[in-house]
């Protein structure tokens, strides 16, 4: 925190807030969400060689720090960023990530309360395309994307869909992010397929023995389950797809598993 003094001359505070953002091959996001996160004081991208024209674009802007960094996993990779920041405060968001102007503003008052939670849950809206998907287990979906740096850490035992430890209480922001996850069949079959691999390397460490339950069960319980009881049925076809992708990331965790326990 900073102390300046306005027009008349009265003191006041400001609180500096960092913005990471960790990224490969995200050229079609990165512009839209370095313009989102203008308002922090850093915006620092740690970039896992992109091969597109991810680093170059983001290294044209002001206030961007674009550093290097090859990918381990999303825990490790984020825990990096953290130590890159400057600043106590920090806005973590993925390049699929929007901020509305509402919830801008929402930032910028919570880190200025002398009362703050030293960390904050955001809802996410989640965009299938350009429209939104308002069940398949996402209407209750939240992560925490803005804490303090002193705080927090990601836990290094969730390398997918990744766990952040807070000391102290968190709060919850009340405006929503916008999450445009889904921007085709093959992009988000990749991503799943991406995900499934790398819980398939936590199910090792855990030791778990895939058998005939987990290669089938498991992947239709998913299905059903996001379908049936989180109401994937009432977003129509967008459902079926959301719920079907879903359940095969979780068929490609344990054929995957399979394979590395046969390998090792």
């Amino acid at each position: 925190m900073t102390i300046n003094r306005n027009t008349n001359g009265i003191a006041t505070s400001k609180t500096f807030l960092s913005a990471l953002i960790i990224t490969r091959n995200e050229e079609h996001n990165i512009k839209n969400v370095l313009s989102d996160l203008a308002f922090a004081d850093e915006i620092i991208v740690v970039d896992s060689f992109s091969s597109d024209k991810t680093a170059v674009i983001a290294a044209t802007y002001k206030n961007v720090k674009v550093v290097q960094h090859t990918f381990e996993n999303y825990a490790v990779q984020r825990n990096y960023a953290i130590s890159l920041a400057t600043y106590s405060w920090i806005i973590f968001l993925d390049a699929d990530e929007r901020l509305t102007a509402e919830l801008k503003e929402e930032i910028i008052k919570t880190i200025e309360h002398k009362d703050s939670f030293p960390a904050y849950y955001c809802y996410r809206t989640f965009m299938f395309k350009n429209t939104k998907l308002r069940f398949s287990g996402w209407q209750t979906d939240k992560i925490i994307r803005l804490f303090k740096k002193e705080k927090a850490q990601y836990d290094l035992g969730k390398i997918v869909h990744e766990k952040l430890t807070v000391t102290g209480k968190t709060g919850k922001l009340e405006n929503k992010l916008i999450h445009y996850s889904y921007r085709s069949y093959s992009d988000y079959k990749q991503k799943m397929n991406v995900y499934g691999k790398l819980k398939a390397v936590e199910e090792l460490n855990k030791g778990t023995k895939p058998t005939f339950f987990h290669f089938y069960f498991r992947p239709l319980y998913q299905f059903l389950y996001q379908y049936i009881i989180r109401m994937g049925i009432l977003d129509g076809k967008k459902g079926i797809v959301i719920c079907y992708l879903n359940a095969y990331s979780v068929y490609i965790r344990f054929q995957e598993l399979k394979r590395m326990r046969l390998n090792s």
